[in-house]
């Protein structure tokens, strides 16, 4: 059986007003909350139950057959705190996690869950062409994410002048299993509680990496997905479907998805 646990307990407050009464992962995307785009595209790759973790206007997140967790301190504390609201899930088996504010594809989900590895991450090869569309500068918002030749990720997050050390966007949808699992609980375990409120996952996985406690796997995709920041990435996405380069999987046939 194969869970996924998406991390929607943010408000987003760069979405300005679009999150004054919602949680980010309720912002909408061509006419569909970016949960419910989620929720299929975790569906449709083979998952079998899903968990969200709430947090900001936790009650406007009510969906049939869902697992709720809660990070009752959202405003203080970061994405890892949210992550181990769904603790329970992550000692008992492998699950798949997915940011509150991306949208992909149910191929991508189940590449990912067929991934081997006790940790994996996604990311995109493809990552240029997106962000050259969403900022001037790409270097400047983009992170180090180097990988070696066997596939294992070498670095992560962190900032860089050369565009070499950028091999891939990380997109913020990863697979831990129980030992991954543990071995992050052992480090979170090491820090102060101000430093763990803190700590975001690529925090997490470039302090994975620096302990060498456990391999972090990669699974690489191209293109046709995105993360949304602030509504200037709502208006880019609906132009880029309007101009036919961004194909929403809901807009796609059965046997587009699943060519044969």
């Amino acid at each position: 059986m194969m869970r996924a646990v998406i991390l929607g307990a943010g408000r987003g407050s760069r979405m300005g007003n679009l999150s004054d009464d919602r949680p980010k992962c309720l912002v909408e995307l061509e006419g569909k909350p970016l949960i419910e785009r989620q929720i299929a595209a975790l569906r449709r790759g083979g998952v079998d139950r899903i968990g969200v973790v709430r947090g900001y206007r936790a009650e406007t997140i009510d969906f049939p057959d869902l697992t709720y967790f809660a990070n009752e301190r959202w405003a203080e504390t970061n994405m890892v705190a949210s992550l181990a609201a769904a603790a329970a899930w992550l000692r008992t088996g492998p699950v798949i996690v997915s940011y509150g504010d991306i949208f992909y594809r149910s191929g991508l989900v189940r590449g990912l869950a067929g991934a081997p590895g006790q940790l994996t991450v996604s990311y995109d090869r493809d990552w240029r062409r997106l962000w050259t569309r969403r900022f001037a500068d790409p270097l400047a918002d983009a992170e180090t994410f180097r990988i070696d030749a066997a596939g294992q990720l070498i670095e992560i997050g962190s900032k860089t002048t050369r565009i070499e050390d950028i091999e891939g966007q990380y997109m913020g949808l990863f697979k831990f299993t129980p030992p991954a699992w543990s071995a992050a609980e052992a480090l979170l375990g090491t820090l102060d509680r101000t430093v763990r409120d803190r700590l975001d996952v690529t925090g997490l996985l470039r302090r994975l990496l620096t302990a060498r406690s456990v391999p972090i796997g990669t699974f690489g995709t191209d293109g046709q997905w995105g993360e949304i920041d602030n509504p200037e990435d709502l208006a880019l996405y609906r132009d880029m479907v309007r101009d036919g380069e961004l194909l929403l999987e809901d807009a796609l046939s059965d046997r587009e998805l699943n060519p044969r």
